[in-house]
Parts: structure tokens; sequence; C-alpha cells
């Protein structure tokens, strides 16, 4: 293991390490590629680490540049390094692990993973027994460095160590580990529980032999002097809740204690850990037993930790009140996802239709990039909301002074955390602050104009959390004085209120609905405002703000007058942005919400607005193809093709047969040919959810292209992408329904799979109505060719569309349930109690529909004669038999 560097080229290297420490970005590029140059010679690497290990003189940052650089080496060309290379580069690491340097050191652990990452921990087989050794060093150094080493490696490969193929190294490792919970060095006790802590989310064996020994050493250290211990410590239990609820169970007392302790402990990181507690504490089933006692404690200790700390308020700027003129910092505007359409059939139940649960719980407090990252008061926050999800009114009597003392203080920091935790338990207890609402509402609304922005904003959100209950009250007295108030916040002179401001407005117009149409001049009058008002990173929330309230009002919209406010801004806007512009996906998602409200209304516009779409489907298409063929070329993002195709369906949906002259005019059928074959799914759901609304607004240009667009369809009949396959689902139903008899040459490309996925086991609601309706039309237009599988679906088919609201979609897919039964009743028989269930669920069958269902109920009864029928009708409930009775008369 000898190798020496020769001088010159030493120098070279630390002469490169040096300059790469330059803040000029021209220096860096030079760097950057002298680096790349002298990875050619085999030995570079050699020379990184001899300056990490051995050149004890040379500066701290230099030696350690000199091994984050040979770490970039491993991962990128590891397996073309000659294996004496890595032998001697492993060698001087486990030598170098116990420098005096806490820098060096770390850097040396980074190493170490790196290469273990890299070539398996199987190829190095003396790494583990050498550190674990060394943890018996009398020279802290070397057993600090040993210990930070192996927290990585338990972190980077907690499932390896825990498997056979090493001869499980963790049956000694975790007794190891545990002897260190009481050395006398912090740093050290530290690394020790951190390293177990690794292996409890996976159950890993090992630990679980030892997990009572484990459970009594943290209760040991539960009072530490060191806070990371003491953060290690809370990490460790809020895991076991998770994982073994059963070992804590009888020390929950005192586990509970000891985290309203650490709840609100001096340091920072440890009250964050400890407040997790309580949110993995709210998803047992044992929560409410064990925390009933303590709430009283638990209450006041979370709203005082959603108080905004100085530091906070300092990187809010919280003290800056107006700031609208400021431009906004590309680095602080997030990435936005666009949410593809999907098609979902409207339920019977309240708001039927989406699968997604929108219940992601964000405090209000999107604060701020530089505070986006979880903090004590989002936690706290969250706890507070989950816990009265778990409570309900229960925990008012508890709540309730702690909001009158706080939501009324002349000190603005705690008037803020007062209002997050009004909004924090809107959720979980509704019911009970029905009856205080009337009170409350008008002073939040008065809230509205505090005179620090960061109450504002948090007001903005708490009554957006309310909304349900204030559009469910008389207009005049709180939706109007609101509605007034938000949107003079949507013109704040404060950055982060407009966009709380425009959040909430958002969620109002969700809440809303038509109620919004006698004030929709003055929101768009303001809204249109706004337009000329805002900063960047605003704007593309003011964009959602707009869309919202069109899918909200629909085709109030279409007024001359609503019209000429809305349209000039935004078109002004579509022609300043470039075609790469991210900031035209937002504006394309807009408009799309704007095409189906305006329908007709929209025509003026549509030309240029579709001519463009098709253009950036194109530009995508190529860019794909170009990036494919040539390295060269860079991948192109997909999101704007993806956002085309939405909004050419929203154009589709809303202008119906008028959009039948652009598509005479454009190749869309040969690009939506491509875009139904793209890898990315979410280009093929959008791709099917255009096909499905260009099928009902133009079929005569789809009709030609079916031979080539059926195979497709029924390849992407698969579950696993429940959306794509949900469209493609959609898609189908409409086609077949157009194409009539003609349907029959398609059939066997994707019956079997919807089959298939209507007796899947936990399929998705909206994909299980929308499978039902398309068998239900296949059967419609090709009931010869059907009905035959009638057993393979009927009692699915039945239950997957009772729930389903009386509407064009049912009525065809009962029809041709009709049909296939009048083709084959004997494939109904054994499930017709479920198809008499099915029949019940319409309100009003249109007359010719009730006259089949009739000669079918009719028909079967004559079949099995007055007796059996008799029998068969006792085994309803009686709401059922009652209800066939009235509804068809048998």
């Amino acid at each position: 293991m000898t190798w020496e560097p020769q001088a010159n080229g030493l120098q070279q290297i630390i002469a490169i390490l040096k300059e790469s420490q330059s803040p000029d970005t021209a220096t860096q590029m030079a760097v950057h590629m002298k680096l790349e140059e002298l990875n050619q010679y085999p030995d570079f690497n050699n020379y990184l680490i001899y300056v990490l290990t051995k050149l004890k003189a040379e500066d701290e940052p230099t030696r350690s540049l000199s091994g984050l650089i040979l770490k970039n080496n491993i991962r990128n060309h590891g397996n073309n390094l000659r294996p004496e290379i890595v032998e001697y580069i492993k060698h001087e690491c486990l030598q170098a692990i116990g420098d005096t340097s806490p820098l060096i050191r770390a850097t040396v652990g980074i190493l170490i993973t790196t290469i273990a990452s890299n070539g398996g921990l199987h190829n190095w087989p003396q790494l583990l027994p050498s550190l674990c050794e060394m943890l018996d060093s009398q020279d802290y150094n070397v057993c600090e460095g040993a210990f930070s080493a192996l927290q990585k490696i338990c972190e980077d490969h907690a499932e390896v160590l825990d498997s056979a193929a090493l001869n499980r190294p963790l049956n000694i490792m975790i007794p190891k580990f545990m002897q260190y919970f009481s050395h006398n060095d912090p740093k050290i006790r530290s690394h020790a529980i951190a390293c177990i802590n690794h292996f409890i989310i996976n159950r890993s064996q090992a630990l679980m032999l030892h997990i009572d020994a484990f459970i009594e050493s943290l209760f040991n250290l539960s009072s530490d002097d060191d806070h990371e211990v003491r953060k290690n410590v809370c990490h460790g239990l809020v895991m076991l809740l998770e994982v073994r609820m059963d070992r804590l169970l009888p020390h929950m007392p005192q586990i509970i204690e000891y985290m309203l302790m650490r709840t609100q402990d001096s340091d920072d990181g440890v009250a964050l850990e400890a407040s997790e507690f309580w949110l993995s504490l709210a998803e047992q089933n044992i929560c409410k037993d064990v925390l009933t006692p303590y709430l009283p404690q638990l209450a006041p200790i979370l709203v005082r930790g959603m108080r905004y700390s100085e530091i906070d308020i300092i990187l809010l700027k919280g003290n800056i009140e107006d700031d609208d003129m400021v431009p906004d910092r590309e680095e602080d505007i997030r990435p936005r996802f666009h949410k593809s359409r999907s098609h979902a059939i409207k339920s019977g139940e309240a708001g039927g239709g989406g699968d997604e649960e929108d219940d992601d719980f964000d405090g209000g407090l999107d604060d701020d990039s530089s505070l986006s990252e979880w903090n004590l008061r989002k936690c706290s926050a969250a706890a507070l909301d989950v816990l009265a999800n778990v409570f309900r009114e229960e925990c008012l009597p508890i709540v309730l002074p702690i909001l009158k003392d706080t939501l009324f203080h002349h000190e603005w920091v705690i008037k803020e955390s007062g209002v997050l935790a009004l909004g924090a338990i809107a959720e979980g207890c509704m019911q009970g602050m029905i009856q205080h609402l009337p009170e409350l509402i008008p002073y939040l609304i008065s809230c509205l104009s505090d005179k620090k922005a960061l109450v504002r904003s948090i007001t903005c959100w708490t009554l957006s959390r309310y909304a349900n209950w204030v559009v469910s009250q008389p207009h005049d007295q709180y939706l109007k004085p609101l509605m007034e108030e938000l949107l003079k916040r949507i013109l704040d002179s404060n950055k982060r209120v407009q966009e709380a401001a425009c959040s909430a407005f958002a969620t109002l117009e969700e809440e809303a609905c038509t109620d919004l149409v006698p004030y929709l001049e003055y929101i768009l009058q303001t809204l249109v405002f706004a337009f000329s008002k805002y900063q960047h990173k605003n704007l593309l929330i003011l964009y959602d703000a707009v869309g919202t309230l069109a899918d909200s009002v629909g085709h109030h919209l279409n007024k001359p007058q609503y019209i000429d406010i809305l349209m000039p801004p935004l078109i002004e806007k579509w022609n300043l942005l470039k075609d790469d512009d991210k900031d035209l996906f937002p504006l394309l998602e807009c408009l799309s919400s704007i095409a189906t409200a305006l329908q007709s209304g929209f025509l003026p516009y549509c030309d240029p607005v579709y001519k463009r779409c098709i253009s950036l489907i194109e530009q995508t298409i190529n860019q794909d193809m170009a990036w494919k063929q040539n390295a060269g070329f860079d991948q192109p993002d997909k999101e704007r093709m993806i956002v085309a195709l939405d909004l050419l369906s929203g154009l589709a949906e809303g202008l119906d047969g008028h959009i039948e002259s652009l598509v005479a005019n454009s190749n869309i059928m040969q690009l939506l040919y491509q875009c139904m074959q793209d890898a990315l799914p979410e280009v093929r759901q959008s791709s099917f959810a255009l096909l499905g609304d260009l099928t009902k607004a133009c079929f005569q240009h789809v009709h030609p292209f079916m031979a080539e667009f059926f195979p497709i369809l029924g390849q992407n009949l698969n579950p696993d992408h429940i959306s794509v396959c949900n469209n493609a689902t959609w898609a189908i139903g409409e086609i077949c329904m157009k194409l009539g008899e003609e349907t029959r040459q398609y059939i066997h490309l994707v019956l079997k799979e919807l089959i298939i996925i209507i007796n899947r086991p936990n399929t998705t609601k909206t994909l299980l109505e929308n499978t039902a309706i398309t068998i239900g039309r296949l059967g419609y237009v090709c009931p010869v060719e059907v009905a035959p599988f009638l057993p393979e679906f009927v009692r699915q088919w039945c239950t997957s569309l009772r729930h389903i609201r009386d509407n064009d979609e049912k009525d065809s897919a009962f029809r041709g349930m009709c049909h296939m039964i009048t083709v084959n009743p004997a494939g109904v028989l054994p499930d017709f109690i479920f198809f008499c269930d099915a029949i019940a669920s319409w309100v009003n069958p249109p007359q010719d529909l009730h006259q089949m269902i009739q000669k079918i109920l009719h028909g079967f009864k004559n079949q099995v004669g007055e007796e059996n029928w008799r029998r068969f009708v006792d085994q309803f409930p009686s709401t059922l038999s009652d209800r066939l009775v009235a509804m068809y008369n048998i």
C-alpha cells in the first residue's frame, strides 16, 4: 500500500484546489475543465486521497475539497478505477478516520460511505469489523470518526445490514452500539442512538430482539444535557410509536409527560422532534384514551409553539409592510405542477367524482421559501389540526379559553398565533364552532385590515377554512362583507397578503360557486386590476384564482360585459409570453377553464389559442425526437405539451361543434396519434381526454383514425396508471356511442381488459364507474357481442352504478344493460337481485327506458312464476321492494 506523489504533480493539484475556491464563475469553469482533463490520469485519485489524508500542513477547506472531488469521481467513474487504486483509497480512508480535524473526519466518512454504496458492502468485507473495532479506541477522534462513518452507513444500508447476504452484522452491531449510550462524550452518545434509530422503521430483526433494552436505554438518556442526544431520543420514540406501540404502551403516561416537556425544549430542533410525537400519536387508535388527561397541558403548549420567533420574523421580512413594488427573485418562485384532466362521473353523494383527497395541511404556512421547510410553527399547527380531528368538539372547552386569550391579545405575534390556531381546529371542531362563528367571523373580517401584514395573511387562510359555513348563511350578513374585504386584500400592498388572499378567494369560489354570480363584475374588475399590479410569483397564483372562478360560475361568465373585462389583459399576457416561458403553463390552464365556461363566448379568441396549442405540441414532439436521436440535444419539458392538450380539451368541450373548422384545417389527429403513444403517462392521460372531447364535438374528424386508435386505447387499459386508464376507458365509451354497430370489429381489443378492471379489488370509485358505463355503452351498440360475457361482470356493474346521479352517461349504460339482458337473460339470473337494486337507484328514468326495465322485470316474474317471484322478493330489504312496486308496478 505504498504510493508516493511527485512533488510538481502535487503542487499543480493544490494550486487547482485553491483556485476552485474562487467566487469567480469564469475561474470555476476553467477549474472544472482542468479537473476533467486530470481524470484521464489513473493516479489523479491517489493524489486527491493523499491531499485529504496526508497533507496535514495544508488548510482544512483545501484538504476537504480534495476529498469531495474524489467522492464525485468515485460516484461517476468508480467502476472504471483500477482495483489497486480503489484498495489504496480504502486503506488511506481507514487510516485517516481519526484525523484531529472534525471537518476532515466528516469528509473521510462521506468518502467511505460513497465507496461502500458504489461497490457494495460485500466488496469491502473488512470495513464494518474495522470501524466497530475503532469504536473501542481510547483516542476520542478515532472513536468519533468511526461512529460518524457508521452512522452514514446505517442510514444508506439499513436493509442490507440486516440481511443474510452479509451474515447479519447487525446482530453484533446493535448490542455494541447500545454500550455507547452511556459514553461520557455527548457526541458519541448521539451517534449511538442515531445509528440504531435507522433500524426502527424497517423493524430490523436484530433490533426487535433487543427492543426492551433499547427502550430502557432511551429512557435513561431522556434528560441528557446535550440537545442532539435529546433530539435523537425523541426521534427514536416517535418512530417506535409507529412500529412497536405494544412495547411503549405500559410506559405511555411517562412518555407523554416527557414529550410535553420536550415540546417546550429551549432547543428548537428538540422541540420540533418532540412535536412530531403528537402527529404520530394522533394516527394511533389509542390516542384519545391515553391523551385525554393531558390535553389541558398540551393545547396551550402547541398554540405557544405556533408563534413566530424573532428569527422567523426577520427571515420573513415580517416588519416590512409594503413590498408590492419589489420584483420577485426567480429562486423564490416554486415549481408548480399541472393537474391533468381526468374524467369523473357526478356521483349521487355530495361532491362525488374525484378520488383524490386534498387534505395536506399546510397551516396557511407557505410563508416563504426561506421558511418553506418544516418548522416548529408548522408542526404545532398540524398537530393541533390532527388532534382536533381526533377529539372533535370534546377539545373545545380546553381550546376556546386559549383562543379567547390569544385572538384579542394586544401583542400582534400572540394574536397571529391565535388566528392560526382558530384555522387549525376548523375541520375537526366545525360542529362545535358553529355557535361561535356569528361573533368570530365579523371579528376575523376586521382582522383583514390589521396593520401587521403577517396578521392579515394568516387571517385570509383561517377565513378560507370556514368558507363553507359563510356561504351557507344569508349573503348580506357574511359572504358579501368577506368577499369585499378579501378583494381589497388581493390588492394589498404586501406580497404575502396578496398571495394568501388569492388562495383564500379561490377556496371561497369553490365553496360559493354560482352564489358569486351577482358580484361577478366587481370580482372581475379587482382580479384584472391585480394583473397590472402583481409581481411574478403572485401573478401565477392569480391565474389560478381566475381559472377557479370560471370553473365555479360556468356559463354565467358568458356575458359581453364580463368578457370585455376579463379577456383583454389575458390575451395581452398571452401575446407577451414566449413559447418556452414557464409562465405560459398557468396561463394555458386558466384559459382552459375560461374556454370551458364561456363556451361560444370564447369564439373570438379561439383561433390564435388553438393554433398556438398545436404549435406547442408539435415543437415538443420534434424536440423529443431530436433528443432521442442525438445525445447533444436537451430532453424537452413535456409539461407544455400536456397543458396544451388540456387547453384543446377545454376548447372542444366549450365550443362543441364550433371547433370543427379548426380541427379540419390542422394536423391535430396525427399529433394526437403520437401523443397517445408517449412514454409519459401524463401525456397519454391528457391525450385520451382530448380524444374523448373531440369525439363528442366533431366525430367526423376522429372517425377515419379508428383502426389506429383502438389498439392504443386497448393497450392503455392498465389500472396501474389509474388516470390514464380512466381517461382511455371514458374515451372508448364516447367513441362507441358515435361509432354504433361499427364498434363490433374493435370490441375484442378492449372488452376483456374492461372486465378485468371492473372485477379488480380496491379499484378507485371513479375508474369503476367509468368502466361500468363504458361496458354498458359497448353493450348498447353491440349487445350480441357483449351479452355472452354478462355473468363475468353484471354484479360488479350493478354495484358500481347504483350511486350515480341520473344523467346521459347513466342512461346509455342502462339501455345497454337492458339490450344485453334481452339477448342473454340467463346471464343475469344468478345476480338478478343486484340488477333490481341498480334500477331502483333511478330517480326519474326517461319514459322509454322505464318501459324497457319494466318489460324485463315482468318477463322475469312471468318466467319464474308467481310463487318463486314472491320468495325472491322476500329476500329484498323492504325499502327496495317498496321502491320497485312504486316505480315499476311489480
